[in-house]
């Protein structure tokens, strides 16, 4: 066969497997707004705005490219932008059938032979099935839909790897040093959109050097991949970093010395490094010096590459409405690409959870701008243990998260026992290597139990093959395994056969082609391992990690498609060479992309949910016109950014996330005006809240016993009077909280004139709200919130999220009044006893069946055809809200009311019970149920329940058979559920019900009685 030949059928191929990808991504596409970063992204990317730390500015103009083709229909915006991670994902799987294909012609088509049609038919054939196995992997397909950086950045990943081949394959050619060029500056334009792509320098390294190196030795290649990995570090700190924090310091230096405005020294320091760049390749040239011209030549486009985060600094200056870290100057951009909003982790030095704090070590300055000098606002400071380790693994003693305690759960360490090396390096294989990789892992090629997400136990989030005796072996409680599992959607089932075909994949590759195998290898190491070394994830992350992993998956992709060359290698024992190619190309797409698209799609068709959107829509509802909402995480936050800045839904509320407001310029953007909503009440000067001032303020009991005026306590903590500080031992000084008894004295004129509590509660308006507060500390989101409540004068509705952690309640718990998604704030006494402060907060009845009945919307949940854990686990929030307005609604004689909440819950929800979690308050809406009346609902929803709730126990007290530690927790919360049903179905004179409840729970019992013996 010719090579023009090859050549078409190879292009013509690998666009057929972009048509193909991008089809089925676009197909399964979300359309609209997602959780996690996807709202902030897609608010930023229409409207060219800043995103948190460290940025994605090429991605943000990009993406913006993409939300044109909505023609102004802001509902379809994100529709478009989702559009746009779907190409480049197809473009990535395209980029990944030309690496294969290039991989298997190199051991199959030698130079000057012919290529037999076999050897085409088992290169094509190695492609497709590799490129569409990539396709269809979990990582990559979930990626892929949603308008998140980590579909682009595989792209990337997919260019260069390819482009290091083409030059590979062009390298003695002249000016086939171009590709390296290339690469170099697509590395640039990836620091863009993440950082991930850097990862790949080692193997591309090792790349240059087998090409260039007649006989490559051992050290030769460790020699390779340790200059690899400087690179990565050059172009991570000296580039991405170092390079800012020189023209950080020109700054300082040109304005705080020399007295000239703030940017003269970056626009110097710009102009020596143009220079002295330019003097390096005219040097270069002069003097015939090939490879450092060709260096520098690097140098340079991965710079220009970088130059997008120009757009940072751009539009930062134009202080959009978001405007994450305000990133306008030297230091304040360095601070933003160092992440340091989210601090560090330890990596070769570090303490144990149970370390205590000895001393601190004083680093360098930290800077900020002023208004004619740039500040110095005190040292870096980093704590001295009194016992440390190296390579620390478990460290994190954030007992708030749950880490200390899960450590010592995991680790089997008693309540007391201090932990060893031993237990470090065993969390690091058994945790962070076995359970934040390798699950991932196997869930992308051997199989996947459900979508939970997993934090160790063995009922969520983990990795089955679908060979039951291989499952019983590992999980337990096989046979048990309940009906909700059976038909979950995420329950994948591909029987180890993708890992099997990689296998063989590697096996042949290292056995035909050691020196590209390894390429391959160290691809996959740099892109997986690697990074769980380079992370050091603590315990209990909020989300599943995966998609930190992608590029791993792809190198193990490649090998997948060269397992068709293994098997057909195999075959051609008994057939010949294009029959054993035929043959292996169709058993290998049986294998491995036919059955994870058919295990895959179900799970991964997004194509009917709209559940981000449409609850951030219900959160915006659930608060009065003109409302200051409190929000706390990245879920109930960056959706409404979404629904707000691009589909202009309620711009009258104005949002408030807890976690930011610590921030000095985030506290700043919040007292100015944002689309329709006017800037807090808050009257703090910036210099009484800037970075480096009143950042923690310590409680010091005063011993007072009276309440005192929350105004009077904002006067002192904002004092700068010597007396109402503190001196500590070092002679610093600083305000302190002196105590937690607060009040707020209420002007009833106001409250009145500004309809903050519905008239019929007009008598429960009390002059004085009185409270404790329930923190040992105030950052400075406590103290914006205090001076909002002292200076809002009820003008303004505050509303927290439901979704709000209680201890940002700031102890006014009981003045929080349900409204829907968000709890008002309302200053009236019910004189509720403990009991019923304990069961939940008042209800204001009227709005929450306004905001229910007739405003809010539900994400097409009952009839989506696939709900993220995220969207599901909205689930028991949403039935708890339906259930306490029909329990209201019935105490107050409204019984036809409660009737039609609880008929409209059963409408908006699925029919599907996806946890124990939503079990728990789906009895409750039983209850809701028989007391409305509405008994053979009631009846058929308890029997669902109880079904649901019997078959989960059961697999869990077979599990806990051999691993008696795991799932107590949830077979008690499931135990407790089966008794209150059948407690309540005796309360309703159901017998058949009751009967059938105390049957399971006997049955459970004698169960779990023969584990505890």
């Amino acid at each position: 066969m010719q090579l023009m030949d090859y050549k078409k059928t190879n292009n013509v191929l690998g666009w057929a497997t972009f048509v193909i990808s991008t089809l089925v991504y676009v197909l399964t596409l979300e359309p609209t707004a997602s959780y996690w970063d996807c709202g902030e992204f897609i608010a930023a990317a229409y409207k060219m705005q800043i995103v948190h730390q460290p940025g994605a500015p090429l991605f943000l103009m990009l993406q913006n490219i993409f939300s044109n083709l909505a023609f102004g229909h802001k509902e379809s915006l994100a529709y478009w932008m989702n559009f746009g991670s779907a190409v480049s994902s197809g473009l990535t799987i395209m980029f990944l059938f030309w690496t294969i294909t290039a991989l298997a012609r190199k051991v199959l088509w030698k130079n000057n032979s012919e290529l037999t049609q076999g050897n085409l038919i088992q290169i094509m054939g190695a492609g497709i099935v590799g490129a569409l196995a990539y396709t269809f992997s979990d990582t990559f397909w979930f990626s892929a839909v949603e308008s998140e950086v980590y579909a682009m950045s595989s792209l990337c990943t997919a260019i260069v790897f390819w482009a290091i081949l083409k030059w590979e394959a062009h390298a003695d050619e002249p000016r086939a040093d171009k590709w390296l060029l290339l690469i170099a500056y697509v590395m640039g334009l990836s620091i863009g959109v993440h950082l991930l792509n850097l990862l790949t320098i080692p193997a591309l390294a090792l790349v240059v050097y087998f090409k260039r190196t007649k006989t490559p030795t051992n050290g030769g290649v460790f020699k390779t991949v340790i200059i690899g990995c400087i690179i990565v570090a050059f172009v991570l700190w000296g580039i991405i970093q170092y390079l800012i924090k020189f023209a950080a310091y020109f700054d300082l230096f040109f304005v705080n010395s020399l007295g000239m405005g703030f940017g003269s020294g970056v626009v110097f320091f710009i102009l020596l490094l143009v220079g002295g760049l330019i003097y390096g390749l005219f040097y270069s040239i002069k003097k015939i010096k090939p490879r450092l011209n060709l260096i520098l030549l690097a140098i340079c486009f991965i710079i220009f590459g970088y130059g997008s985060f120009a757009m940072i600094l751009v539009r930062a200056k134009a202080d959009p409405s978001l405007n994450n870290s305000d990133p306008d100057n030297a230091f304040s951009f360095l601070s933003y690409l160092n992440r340091e909003q989210y601090g560090e982790e330890p990596l070769f030095k570090g303490p144990y959870f149970t370390s205590k704090v000895v001393d601190r070590s004083e680093g360098g300055n930290t800077y900020i701008k002023g208004d004619e000098k740039y500040e110095n606002i005190g040292k870096k400071y980093s704590y001295v243990y009194d016992r440390e380790t190296v390579f620390p693994r478990i460290y994190s003693n954030d007992a708030g998260r749950g880490h200390p305690q899960f450590y010592r759960s995991w680790l089997n360490l008693g309540e007391n026992e201090q932990p060893t090396f031993g237990n470090n390096m065993s969390f690091f294989f058994t945790y962070q290597v076995g359970h934040m990789y390798a699950r991932y892992f196997f869930w992308n090629f051997v199989g996947r139990q459900n979508d939970e997400k997993g934090d160790g136990s063995f009922t969520e989030g983990n990795w089955i093959t679908g060979v039951k005796p291989i499952d019983q072996a590992r999980l337990g409680g096989q046979d048990a395994l309940p009906d909700s599992l059976k038909s979950d959607p995420s329950n994948n089932k591909f029987y180890g056969l993708p890992l099997i075909l990689g296998i063989i994949g590697a096996l042949w590759h290292f056995k035909r082609h050691q020196k590209d195998a390894g390429i391959v290898a160290l691809l996959f190491f740099f892109t997986g391992l690697a990074i769980v070394l380079y992370l050091n994830q603590s315990p209990l992350q909020p989300r599943e990690r995966d998609y930190a992993y992608a590029g791993s998956f792809y190198a193990f992709a490649i090998w997948i498609g060269l397992g068709v060359i293994g098997v057909a290698d195999m075959l051609q024992k008994k057939m010949n060479p294009k029959t054993a190619g035929i043959a292996a190309t169709l058993i290998s797409l049986l294998a491995a992309p036919v059955l994870m698209a058919k295990d895959g799609w179900d799970d991964h068709d997004r194509s009917t949910k709209y559940v981000a959107r449409d609850l951030a829509k219900d959160y915006l509802e659930s608060c009065a016109p003109n409302a200051i909402l409190f929000t706390y995480g990245d879920n109930d936050t960056y959706p409404l950014w979404y629904v707000q800045e691009v589909e202009n839904f309620r711009p009258d509320v104005r949002i408030v996330n807890l976690s930011l407001l610590s921030a000095d310029w985030y506290v700043r953007q919040m007292k100015d005006k944002v689309n329709e909503a006017e800037g807090l009440p808050i009257t703090m000067k910036d210099s009484q809240y800037k970075q480096g001032t009143r950042d923690g303020l310590s409680y010091m009991d005063a011993g007072l016993k009276q309440s005192i005026e929350l105004g009077s306590i904002l006067d002192v903590l904002l004092s700068d009077n010597p007396n109402d500080q503190v001196e500590y031992q070092d002679g610093s000084r600083s305000n302190y909280l002196f105590t937690k008894n607060f009040k707020l004295t209420v002007n009833k004129a106001e409250v009145l004139a500004n309809k903050v509590v519905p008239a019929k509660w007009d008598a429960n308006i009390v002059d004085t709200m009185v409270w404790k507060y329930n923190k040992d500390y105030v950052s400075k989101a406590e103290l914006a919130m205090f001076d909002i409540l002292v200076h809002n004068h009820w003008k303004r509705p505050i509303y927290f999220a439901t979704t709000v952690p209680n201890s940002n309640y700031l102890g006014l718990d009981n003045y929080l009044i349900n409204e829907g998604f968000a709890l008002r704030l309302m200053p009236v006494n019910f004189n509720r006893t403990e009991e019923q402060q304990r069961m939940g907060e008042s209800v204001n009845v009227d709005a929450l069946y306004d905001n229910t009945m007739n405003k809010f919307v539900w994400g097409n949940m009952a009839h989506a055809r696939y709900l993220d854990h995220e969207s599901y686990g909205m689930l028991s929030l949403i039935i708890n809200n339906f259930s306490t307005l029909s329990q209201t609604l019935y105490e107050e004689g409204r019984t036809d009311d409660a009737k039609k909440v609880l008929n409209r819950c059963l409408e908006v929800i699925p029919k599907r019970i996806y946890t124990l979690g939503e079990s728990r308050v789906l009895y409750f809406l039983c209850r809701q149920l028989y007391q409305a009346g509405m008994t053979d609902k009631a009846n058929a929803l308890l029997e669902q329940n109880g079904k649901y709730v019997d078959q989960l126990l059961r697999y869990y007290i077979a599990i806990a058979q051999t691993k008696p530690n795991l799932e107590m927790q949830n077979i008690q919360v499931g135990t407790q559920v089966i008794y209150s049903s059948a407690e309540l179905a005796k309360e309703y004179k159901q017998d058949k019900q009751a009967k059938a409840m105390e049957a399971s729970l006997n049955e459970i019992e004698k169960l779990f009685g023969g584990i505890q013996q």
